[in-house]
Formats: C-alpha cells, structure tokens, sequence
C-alpha cells in the first residue's frame, strides 16, 4: 500500500530535549522529521506532535517544534502510546484519516506501542526509518521488524516524500525535492 497525503496524517512522537540527546543518531532523526513536518506543511497533510511528561524530559525540541502547526503539540503525560492518552487518542480518530505516518523516539518503547495501538485499531501504520532512534541501533532495529512483522509498513523519508508528491513536475514536487539534495 502506498502512502497517500490525502488519507494520511503524520504523529511525532516525543522528540524532547532531555531525551534526544540520549538517542544513537539523533541529528538524522531531527533532520529527517523536519522534512516530513515541511513536507506535510505543503501538502496539507494534518500533523500531530507527542509530549511525554513535558515537565521531565522538556519539551520538544525547538527544531521540531518550530515545524509543527498551532495545536499540534500534545501532551500524553505518562503514557507510551499516544493512543493511551485520552485527548490525543481522540485527535488522531476526529482526523478521519486511516493512515498513520510515524516518527520519533524512542522506536522500542512509544514508537512500538503507538504502532501496535494503531494497528489494533484499523489505522494503516507507516514508521519512517530513518525518522525514528532509539538509544542503541539494536533496539530501534527489533521494533522495527516487530513492527513490521505486525503489520506495520517500515518507510524511509524520502519513501513517504515521494509516495506523498505521486509525480514529478508540480510546483510542489519542483519545492520539496530539494529538502533532499
């Protein structure tokens, strides 16, 4: 199934200051968040952006956050899943949009259990891999074949980028392509 940016929407999850830091490549996990967050912004593709216990680990960082639409940014207190918290549980449904595009951190932890959640509940789930980190490469590569292996689609950026543009030669596509060059 190919990601469509008319049925889709983007959730970022907990890229926080004082967890950040912590990941194995978190520059990449920054960078490549922030075109998804560009590109959403031009394609019209709703955007929300995951805050656990803000007050602990700070909140997201300004890189991501600067991207992010108003509202976006939601706090999920101490749930790992996004979906185990009430108001953000009931964002992603009042979008009624059955794909999820997904980012953040860390992978093995609330990327997983979001993921799975999402699954369970009828959402088409796409994590992007070179958006998501984890403290070490193995755990972030385990939640991804978990993922995967559940019925996750596993995504790059430039994948979710391309499938969201269709076709070459719009203004857009002319705009976009250059967030990867």
């Amino acid at each position: 199934m190919l990601i469509n940016a008319e049925e889709s929407f983007l959730l970022v999850i907990d890229i926080q200051e004082k967890l950040l830091p912590t990941m194995h490549d978190p520059d990449q996990v920054v960078a490549n968040t922030s075109i998804l967050l560009k590109a959403a912004a031009r394609l019209s593709v709703p955007v929300l952006v995951s805050e656990q216990y803000p007050k602990g680990l700070g909140a997201t960082v300004g890189e991501v956050s600067s991207l992010a639409p108003p509202g976006a940014v939601m706090d999920k207190g101490y749930c790992f899943s996004c979906l185990g918290d009430e108001n953000l549980s009931k964002r992603c449904k009042e979008l009624k949009r059955p794909q999820a595009v997904i980012a953040g951190i860390e992978a093995h932890v609330c990327v997983i259990q979001t993921g799975m959640d999402m699954l369970d509940g009828g959402f088409n789930v796409f994590v992007v891999a070179d958006a998501t980190g984890s403290r070490t490469r193995e755990n972030h590569d385990a939640a991804l074949r978990r993922l995967g292996g559940a019925g996750a689609e596993i995504a790059t950026t430039e994948m979710v980028l391309f499938e969201w543009l269709k076709q070459a030669g719009s203004p857009e596509f002319k705009e976009l392509v250059r967030l990867i060059k």
